[in-house]
């Protein structure tokens, strides 16, 4: 276990290399969208290439969602087991699904990384399960409402 304070640094690599002059000028390609190569070979080693290529970025979107805020559609169901830094009070988002649109509010007071020890469906409480929760998605064309806690 590691003490004293935590060391403060950007989640994101591309970040980390655009983060100095020389990482700029090594990097050579934009900073805020998603390389889906950084070469390691000399004389190019650290440089960014297939800028703006649309399966990376939307590979990340999917890795945010579902391995981050822990929302994974899973055949006709919502498996719920976020995974978020302790410093997130929480957060919220909007699922579309079949018709059917998930307003989901996912509270962290104890300011944990995952655990889900609640979870109410339009007021109703569901199962949770080792600290997770899947809930079975409808196709009614209706608003509902998913809140979720953490501890």
């Amino acid at each position: 276990m590691r003490s004293g304070p935590a060391k403060k640094r950007s989640c994101a690599p591309c970040c980390r290399r655009t983060a100095t002059r020389a990482g700029v000028l090594r990097y050579k390609v934009e900073p805020y969208v998603v390389a889906a190569d950084v070469y390691s070979v000399q004389p190019h080693v650290g440089r960014g290439g297939w800028t703006w290529y649309t399966g990376s970025a939307g590979w990340l979107y999917r890795a945010g969602i579902e391995s981050i805020l822990g929302l994974r559609i899973k055949a006709d169901s919502l498996l719920i087991d976020p995974c978020i830094p302790m410093g997130w009070s929480g957060f919220e988002m909007t699922l579309r699904y079949r018709g059917a649109v998930y307003e989901i509010s996912v509270h962290n007071p104890g300011r944990v990384s995952r655990g889900v020890v609640a979870v109410e469906l339009d007021g109703l409480r569901q199962p949770v399960e080792a600290g997770k929760a899947l809930l079975r998605l409808s196709k009614d064309h209706s608003a509902h409402a998913i809140l979720v806690t953490l501890g």
